[in-house]
């Protein structure tokens, strides 16, 4: 058989494959459409479903239900809301500037390690990776440990161990919100961490070599090379972990339970007792439906904040 014979059907199949590819590309929709339809199923129909919960009275104990606005007037109305936003709003801008300030830190600090080929770089990496794949509820345990008030206690052990009274983390209104925040960022500040230093490796190491000539500072390369190298990853992170922060229940409720009183209940865990100790689909849904708009915001201050070069 002749070379030619064997390169015409693989030539024919080039071509064909040209055209499915051309064909595809005119048509985008036709290789869109399954992830559409995933997205379809598991995001936007749940959310349509639970705004329609939100215009109803349903509870979980009465399968029937009528369409009214009042599970809106009671949850706007309701004398513990204010004070369960203010929880949140400290809980989030704290845990978000935490793990930004310390993610960006241990992000420089990793970077330069493997820039100077330290040994146990890659370890320490694996040790902070190691904090952000613990599912919430298994860290608020941990740290529920840890700030025990007991003689068993890690935190005030120590603290006994130093001559220091022990603190009441856990039981104290004015302490318990900030243990929440520090159980929080220890989980958070690995994301921050594994987003930031992808940015740092991706910056031209030209950029440090000729500061470095005209006699700029490490402070100023930082103020002047990193900072805005970095933006664009930042205000993802920022708006990532910030909606993150904003839906977390799932540590806070075997860590305090939203106690004492009502010092750690963030919106997220006020939602999940509303739906599961209350039973009041309704109230849930409305305020699964105000987190959902928090978030919007956040995301509209990301994409105004975001270059428009990107």
């Amino acid at each position: 058989m002749s070379q030619d014979a064997v390169a015409r059907p693989a030539a024919r199949a080039a071509v064909s494959d040209t055209g499915v590819r051309w064909r595809l590309a005119e048509r985008p929709f036709v290789w869109l459409a399954p992830l559409a339809l995933l997205l379809v199923v598991t995001y936007v129909y749940p959310a349509i479903d639970v705004i329609r919960y939100s215009f109803t009275d349903a509870t979980l104990l009465n399968p029937q239900y009528a369409y009214t606005a009042d599970s809106y007037r009671s949850v706007a109305t309701n004398p513990d809301l204010p004070g369960i936003l203010w929880v949140t709003l400290l809980f989030v801008v704290a845990s978000v500037i935490l793990q930004l300030v310390l993610g960006l830190l241990v992000a420089m600090v990793l970077h330069r390690g493997v820039k100077r080929r330290l040994p146990g770089v890659a370890a320490v990496r694996i040790i902070i990776l190691s904090a952000w794949i613990v599912p919430g509820v298994a860290a608020g345990i941990v740290w529920q440990l840890m700030f025990n008030e007991a003689s068993y206690g890690f935190l005030n052990a120590m603290l006994r161990g130093a001559g220091i009274s022990p603190v009441a983390w856990l039981s104290d209104p004015d302490i318990a919100l900030w243990s929440a925040v520090i159980a929080n960022v220890w989980r958070g500040t690995a994301f921050s961490m594994l987003l930031l230093y992808a940015g740092l490796v991706v910056i031209p190491s030209s950029l440090y070599e000729a500061a470095s000539v005209d006699g700029a500072t490490p402070l100023k390369q930082f103020w002047y090379i990193t900072l805005p190298q970095l933006r664009p990853i930042l205000l993802i992170n920022t708006v990532l972990i910030s909606i993150f922060t904003l839906n977390t229940f799932d540590l806070i409720l075997p860590l305090t339970g939203g106690g004492p009183g009502r010092a750690t209940e963030v919106l997220a865990l006020y939602t999940y007792n509303a739906v599961f100790r209350n039973f009041d689909l309704s109230s849930g849904a409305v305020l699964a439906v105000l987190l959902l708009a928090i978030s919007v915001v956040f995301t509209l201050i990301y994409v105004r904040l975001l270059p428009r070069e990107l």
